[in-house]
């Protein structure tokens, strides 16, 4: 049964990137004289093929707290990062306009075109003025209204369970625009792929997104704890919920 799913996840998301290429090209042409125009539909797009492969490839997922989130502004999500299937679960679920922070090694991939449509940035670590660039463009992103996305730890933990050290400088994407940030953590997806590619293993996945972190009036002295704090809810979280997960 999951490798009839696994082939129709497959079938289905080699059938979102080739209608994309002419949507591209006609949402750009509108987009030239109508800035702005397609940034909902583009999202719209996106957001529901995720929602279809998360129903093709995931187990249960209990969700807890996504009525958290604010709906009347931009926020930063951060989130713990364990399996490629974070970014499908995460943008299956959240519906407005909001693009993720990617490693720069994504921007030369087929998803990479999609990517940018919805305002994904893609962030050398490797080169500080560059990701000073992208930290700058996703602050202006903000400022428009769009919400981001970024796995603080830079990348995927090997270690089921394990949470890497943060990046503090992801969290002035936040800080600066005066922004809140949104907490999320998730349980259950480590094993889901990478660990024995191409094969999947669906199980259940707990997601809770915590409650909003308000940055704007902040002294310096919270600024800078602002990465433990959140470091600190996303691990409580984690070994509560996994903890749920064995109970089931």
């Amino acid at each position: 049964m999951w490798i009839i799913r696994e082939i129709l996840a497959l079938i289905f998301v080699a059938l979102v990137l080739i209608v994309d290429l002419p949507l591209h090209v006609i949402t750009w042409i509108i987009e030239k004289f109508k800035p702005g125009a397609c940034t909902g539909f583009r999202y719209a797009y996106v957001h529901y093929a995720m929602k279809v492969v998360r129903f093709l490839t995931f187990g249960p997922i209990t969700t807890i707290g996504l009525e958290k989130v604010p709906a009347d502004r931009p926020v930063l999500f951060v989130a713990n990062h364990s399996s490629i299937f974070d970014i499908i679960l995460t943008g299956s679920q959240l519906s407005h306009p909001m693009g993720y922070i990617a490693k720069n090694d994504l921007e030369h991939t087929p998803l990479c075109l999609i990517m940018k449509e919805i305002h994904c940035l893609f962030l050398d670590r490797e080169d500080p003025r560059q990701g000073l660039k992208t930290i700058l463009k996703a602050i202006d992103y903000i400022k428009e209204g769009i919400s981001m996305f970024v796995f603080p730890e830079g990348t995927r933990t090997r270690v089921e369970g394990e949470l890497l050290p943060f990046h503090a400088g992801s969290f002035k994407m936040a800080t600066k625009p005066g922004c809140p940030v949104v907490p999320i953590t998730i349980v259950g997806t480590w094993d889901m792929f990478e660990p024995h590619i191409p094969r999947l293993k669906s199980g259940p996945v707990v997601i809770e997104y915590g409650d909003p972190i308000e940055t704007a009036g902040m002294s310096r002295e919270e600024q800078k704890d602002l990465p433990n704090r959140v470091y600190e809810t996303i691990s409580e979280t984690y070994w509560k919920n996994e903890a749920l997960i064995k109970e089931k």
